[in-house]
C-alpha cells in the first residue's frame, strides 16, 4: 500500500506560512550602531596594543643606549672569536627552562657562522636557590670547564630544579661526568671573587631592565619581541650588515 501524498491536500489557515514582519527601523538602527561601536572599540584596542608594543620596544632600546657599559663585562664568560663582528649577550638563569631550550639554538647559530659570532653569558638569579648553580658555574670556570658544566646542568635541569626552585644538594649529582675537581669546587664556590661577579651581573641586569630570562642583546640591540624567530632574525640582520 502506497502512502497518500500530502502535496495536493488543502492547507488550513493555521498551516499557511507566515511572512515575518520586518523589524522596526529604530531596532535596525540600534543594531547597526551597536555593531559599529564594537568594531570601533576593537580597532582602538588593537591600535593601543600596537602602540604599547612600540613604546615598550622604544623604551627598551633607550634604556640599553643609556647603559651600554652594562651589556658586557670583561669578567663575563665569553665564547667564539674575540674579533667577531656580531656579539650576542645573554642574561640567563641556570634554573630557567626556556634558557635551557634556547641554548642549543644559540650554539647552532655560532656553529653555522664560524668566527662571526661572539657570545657573552651573564648570570641572574631569578629562581629561588639559583645562586648555588651560578656559584658552581663560576667555580667550574676557574677549572676551564664552564661550558661542559653548563651543558651538564641544562641536561639534568629537571632533576635539580623542581617547581622553579633549585635543590642545591641535587646540583652536585649532575657534575659527575664533567671531570671537575669536586673538592676544589666546593672550596671555590664561597670565594669573594665569585660573589663580586654575581653582584655585578645582577646590577647590570637591573640597569638594562632585565626582568625575565633569557634576555638577549645583539650588537647592543634588544629583541623587538621575545621569541626564537626574533632572535634568529636579528642575528641574521646583524650578520648581513657586518659581513656583506
Amino acid at each position: 500500500m502506497s502512502r497518500k501524498s500530502k502535496r495536493n491536500q488543502p492547507i488550513s489557515a493555521s498551516q499557511e506560512p507566515q511572512v515575518p514582519e520586518a523589524p522596526p527601523a529604530s531596532r535596525v538602527n540600534r543594531s547597526g550602531i551597536f555593531v559599529g561601536a564594537v568594531v570601533v572599540l576593537l580597532l582602538a584596542f588593537a591600535g593601543a596594543a600596537l602602540f604599547y608594543k612600540g613604546e615598550k620596544a622604544q623604551t627598551a632600546q633607550t634604556t640599553v643606549a643609556k647603559n651600554q657599559p652594562a651589556l658586557a663585562s670583561e669578567q663575563s664568560p665569553t665564547f667564539g672569536n674575540p674579533d667577531a663582528k656580531v656579539h650576542i649577550v645573554e642574561f640567563f638563569d641556570p634554573a630557567c627552562e626556556t634558557c635551557a631550550a634556547f641554548f642549543p639554538h644559540v650554539k647552532n647559530m655560532m656553529l653555522a657562522n664560524p668566527d662571526k659570532i661572539r657570545l657573552s653569558l651573564r648570570h641572574v638569579t631569578f629562581h629561588k636557590g639559583s645562586e648555588h648553580a651560578v656559584k658552581v658555574l663560576e667555580a667550574a670556570r676557574s677549572q676551564g670547564k664552564y661550558l661542559p658544566t653548563l651543558e651538564a646542568l641544562y641536561a639534568s635541569q629537571e632533576q635539580w630544579a623542581v617547581n622553579h626552585e633549585v635543590r642545591a644538594d641535587l646540583v652536585w649529582s649532575a657534575l659527575g661526568r664533567v671531570g671537575l675537581d669536586l673538592e676544589r669546587l666546593r672550596k671555590d664556590i664561597g670565594g669573594a671573587d665569585i660573589a663580586q661577579r654575581m653582584e655585578r651581573d645582577m646590577a647590570d641586569a637591573r640597569a638594562l631592565g632585565v626582568t625575565k630570562t633569557p634576555e638577549f642583546f645583539v650588537n647592543g640591540r634588544p629583541l623587538p619581541k621575545f621569541g626564537l624567530e626574533e632572535l634568529q632574525s636579528l642575528v641574521k640582520a646583524e650578520l648581513r650588515g657586518a659581513y656583506p
